[in-house]
């Protein structure tokens, strides 16, 4: 006798189809030497994180996850690609002096967040979400919040991105000049 019924097994092959679009996705994106393909494997991490959302009971984040980072940052890199000078890889620039070193620390360091975030949630109330919620998620709570609570944050997020935007446009130009 099964232990879960059919509608549970059915909700973690869905899960786990969303995990494996993430993995799967980061690892294109970073593996891969050609840019295109690097963005193609961000855009699958991406909606596969907006899956993981949507089951955290997060729809809106999962929606904002979808417009933002698949429907306009992805495709921003892919217009800028398509606008820069072609710049093909070449087999020396390619080449790696240590890669068993890039790959240790890239694991230590995945380690320490995985036993950071592992600690985090075994010892605050992630496990009982209803314990912990604060609003019930509605784009009007959200909205709420931004405007009253969170309204200083908000502000300096949107600077800081105004800052990141003017500092690319600058460095595309001078770029463009030295060619």
């Amino acid at each position: 006798m099964n232990a879960f019924p059919a509608s549970d097994w059915l909700l973690l092959g869905i899960f786990l189809a969303f995990v494996a679009a993430t993995v799967a996705g980061a690892l294109i994106a970073v593996n891969t030497v050609r840019i295109i393909r690097s963005v193609c494997g961000l855009a699958i991490c991406c909606v596969g994180l907006a899956g993981l959302f949507y089951f955290l009971s997060s729809p809106f984040l999962a929606l904002m996850e979808i417009l933002i980072y698949v429907g306009a940052v992805c495709v921003t890199i892919i217009f800028a690609v398509m606008l820069a000078e072609p710049d093909e890889p070449t087999p020396e620039r390619l080449v790696k002096p240590y890669p068993i070193l890039g790959f240790l620390a890239a694991a230590a360091i995945a380690a320490g967040v995985f036993y950071g975030v592992a600690h985090l949630s075994l010892d605050t109330g992630w496990l009982n979400p209803a314990a912990s919620r604060v609003n019930d998620g509605s784009v009007h709570a959200i909205g709420v919040a931004l405007l009253t609570t969170y309204s200083l944050p908000f502000e300096l997020i949107s600077l800081v991105l105004l800052v990141a935007i003017l500092g690319a446009l600058a460095i595309a130009h001078d770029g463009r000049r030295k060619g």
